[in-house]
């Protein structure tokens, strides 16, 4: 995909501007790598299929045109069509780029509304229960052959539970950005690079100071670098390093239903923000938590927590 030639200087520079955009809201590398290739995939559709050499002519009938070909193309490296969750990514690299034009007050006469929205019932299922929380929590205590690996895996989950934390803002936090006096973790690399404070209660501080003043100290070189999350080799741990452990944890646990729920980094953070909707947390607060940057984004998990009680009902 990302060798798919573009030739119109107008594609060429919309790309790298939009790239340079991605890096300066502080998106994750990984979205910052991917989203870009999405969208020349994009434009090398425009070019190709309807000789567009810039986005003026681009409706809303010219993105269902696409999204119809794009569904119907094969995976080129595992066989078949493409997955549900690779066209999301499609069409979030378009969302995105419909704001990126919106901000730089480009025209354009499309919207994105495609087929591939994040389905909220699937979102539900795969959140796990406060009781899969504290399993995965207590199976920290044999995840590892190491304790200082044991250590570093509570205050993954702690960060990314406990806190709510997004992975790219667990990634970039330091021992410094624990404030054990005060209750509260500072997120300097928030998303859109907006800094917060995230309260913390005294067990998950607990678990926190006893891997930073103990457990951390058993990686190599851990005096070299700020960051709370050590790698093996003595690095600040990458988003991949980290959801590797988690994956571990989970394997761990020897729980058939929680494996099957395909838990993600981002889970966590989905799983808190439905507890505390079900502990009947005001929604203004829980945005706050999460860093929101508007209730709208909250509201998806009232939908959810109330389509879950329906259900039981």
């Amino acid at each position: 995909m990302k060798k798919l030639p573009i030739h119109s200087e107008t594609f060429q520079t919309l790309l790298e501007s939009y790239k340079s955009w991605l890096e300066v809201l502080g998106y994750a590398e990984s979205t910052v790598y991917n989203l870009p290739n999405h969208l020349r995939e994009f434009f090398h559709y425009l070019e190709k299929k309807k000789g567009y050499q810039d986005i003026r002519f681009v409706t809303n009938h010219t993105i269902k045109d696409y999204y119809e070909q794009l569904s119907g193309r094969s995976n080129n490296r595992r066989g078949g069509g493409l997955s549900k969750a690779f066209l999301n990514k499609h069409q979030q690299a378009l969302k995105l780029f419909q704001t990126y034009l919106k901000e730089h007050n480009v025209k354009r006469r499309f919207g994105i509304h495609l087929k591939g929205e994040k389905n909220q019932g699937h979102l539900m299922k795969n959140v796990l229960t406060q009781s899969e929380i504290k399993e995965l929590f207590d199976t920290c205590d044999y995840s590892h052959m190491e304790a200082h690996f044991r250590q570093r895996d509570r205050t993954i989950l702690a960060l990314l539970y406990s806190c709510g934390l997004r992975r790219n803002e667990a990634v970039h936090i330091n021992c410094s950005d624990i404030l054990f006096e005060k209750g509260r973790v500072y997120v300097r690399k928030g998303k859109n690079y907006k800094e917060r404070f995230v309260p913390i209660n005294t067990h998950n501080l607990q678990i926190i100071e006893e891997y930073m003043y103990d457990g951390r100290l058993d990686f190599l070189r851990n005096k070299e670098t700020d960051s709370l999350l050590v790698s093996n080799q003595g690095r600040r741990m990458g988003d991949g390093s980290i959801a590797l452990r988690l994956g571990a944890i989970i394997e761990a646990t020897g729980n058939e239903t929680i494996k099957e729920k395909g838990i993600t980094l981002h889970t966590l953070r989905h799983s808190i923000a439905t507890h505390l909707l079900q502990n009947k947390v005001p929604i203004k607060s829980i945005s706050t938590f999460l860093g929101h940057s508007s209730l709208e984004s909250t509201q998806i998990y009232t939908h959810l927590v109330k389509q879950e009680e329906l259900i039981k009902q």
